[in-house]
């Protein structure tokens, strides 16, 4: 029985570890793909290269909302984040919390 346990949690502690990875990795092509599109100012609103594109499909972002916090908040802004979630094709719901910002309705 002990085994078992152990097992058990050695596959969960594995989990949580790749979790993380891709947690930062998509983190990280957020970052280098996106910023420009997503930092204050709130405008102008530009819509986003291919590649941010790209990551937007990829990324996991509850994961990365789960990461948001007030200091990041006044790195990106959040209307901005909305706009080229939309453009994605990756639009967040109503009321869906991201850090402290919660999205309304899509206009």
């Amino acid at each position: 029985m002990a085994k078992l346990m152990c097992l058990c949690f050695i596959i969960l502690a594995i989990a949580v570890a790749v979790s993380a990875d891709e947690c930062e990795g998509d983190r990280q092509a957020m970052i280098k793909e996106c910023a420009k599109y997503q930092k204050w100012p709130a405008n102008p609103k530009l819509d986003p290269s291919d590649a941010c594109y790209a990551v937007w499909q990829k990324a996991n972002i509850p994961c990365l909302c789960a990461g948001v916090t007030k200091e990041k908040e006044k790195i990106w802004s959040m209307e901005k984040v909305a706009y080229v979630a939309n453009f994605c094709k990756k639009p967040f719901p109503h009321g869906y919390k991201c850090g402290s910002y919660t999205f309304p309705p899509l206009a």
